[in-house]
């Protein structure tokens, strides 16, 4: 299970340089509030989170858990109103954004309607005062990057959503910053294009080698993209992880009903014989994953269970809980099957359809829910 971070003092999982790695960018105990008196909004609470030189790094979280305030306070917006932002090792909270070696990529593109798309590209490396060689040949290199050479003549205005993205990310590029802010920039694409410019932007960042730091609400996204993601809510970070253990081994309630669809249900600790933990909840359920630090049996504890881990049987087949079938949705990838126990506690499963047919089970069946131990994972309720 991943430590929760976020406030000044607490252990960071992830947030801190480890054996062969550099910090890129640091938030240190930072906090930033807005208003004064009663009327004061905390957006961060001493959050201290350490993100990886050239890693792609995701903050996630719903509207209004700070986590685009954490951005403006990288790229020099804003101002905390506690604690401080490095970026390399250097403290740049006080320095205005132009000098800062960071760039950003806004939700709206921002990109100049009267200039073409070489015009856009380069704008930046001319204001910088770069020579005129050194901004045609970085122009060029940047629309290879993208893969809009044959558009550099193009205004930004003939330009599809995807083709306008691509230009912005190319502009913010250009000047080669030590790290790239990106601001929920894939919102206003439809689903599929979102997830073409998914690969492309995780395509740009391994080319480059640029630490990416991306603010999006949606799950997908950063499991798609992210080397590490940063789970927010209510202005503090709960976990840092990989995909992977922020999916697997969330560290809360909120982590785990925030990434993907899954399944809580309440039981009792039982007992714990050799790592294995004994739940009851209508049967006796093993789970591998042990019990939370200093967690004794006795109390209920919160079981979590994906829904794609979730195995149906028959009810005279199976040795798991028995469930009817409630409801049948069929996704044409995969079917979606919600189940009553007899506690009256609901559990839905995901079961992959398969070309050769399979077990169909329909509303009213008499089934069983069998939970794999290693997939079952305990919270404190």
């Amino acid at each position: 299970m991943q430590e929760a971070i976020g406030r000044a003092g607490t252990p960071i999982n992830g947030g801190s340089a480890q054996s062969g790695s550099r910090v890129m960018v640091e938030a240190r105990a930072v906090s930033k509030h807005f208003g004064s008196g009663e009327q004061v909004v905390k957006a961060l609470d001493a959050v201290s989170v350490g993100i990886r030189e050239g890693e792609f790094f995701t903050l996630l979280g719903p509207s209004g858990c700070g986590k685009t305030t954490l951005l403006r306070l990288i790229a020099g917006f804003e101002h905390p109103t506690a604690g401080a932002i490095l970026l390399d090792g250097a403290d740049i909270s006080g320095l205005p954004p132009f000098r800062r070696p960071v760039n950003t990529v806004f939700q709206s593109y921002a990109l100049f309607p009267h200039l073409t798309v070489a015009e856009n590209i380069g704008f930046g490396l001319e204001m910088l005062g770069r020579p005129k060689a050194e901004i045609a040949e970085t122009v060029a290199e940047m629309l290879q990057m993208v893969r809009m050479e044959a558009m550099r003549d193009r205004q930004t205005s003939q330009l599809s959503g995807g083709q306008q993205q691509r230009v912005a990310l190319a502009r913010a590029l250009a000047p080669r910053p030590k790290v790239l802010l990106l601001d929920e920039p894939l919102s206003a694409l439809d689903l599929k294009l979102r997830k073409e410019m998914q690969v492309e932007l995780k395509r740009l960042q391994t080319e480059t080698g640029i630490t990416f730091v991306f603010v999006t609400h949606d799950q997908g996204e950063a499991l798609a993209m992210s080397d590490r993601i940063a789970v927010m809510s209510e202005g503090n970070v709960l976990q840092v992880g990989s995909p992977t253990e922020i999916y697997e081994h969330p560290a809360d309630h909120f982590v785990a009903s925030f990434i993907g669809e899954t399944n809580f249900l309440t039981a009792a600790v039982e007992g714990v014989d050799g790592g294995q933990v004994r739940l009851r909840l209508g049967g006796t359920l093993e789970v591998r994953a042990g019990l939370p630090d200093g967690m004794a049996p006795g109390p209920s504890v919160t079981v979590v269970v994906r829904p794609e881990h979730l195995r149906i049987a028959d009810r005279d087949a199976g040795e798991g809980l028995p469930a009817t079938v409630s409801d049948v949705v069929y996704l044409g990838t995969d079917t979606h099957y919600h189940l009553r126990l007899a506690g009256g506690e609901e559990l839905f499963a995901r079961v992959q359809n398969r070309p050769e047919g399979g077990e169909a089970w329909r509303v009213g069946d008499a089934v069983s829910a069998g939970f794999p131990p290693a997939a079952v994972r305990v919270l404190r309720d």
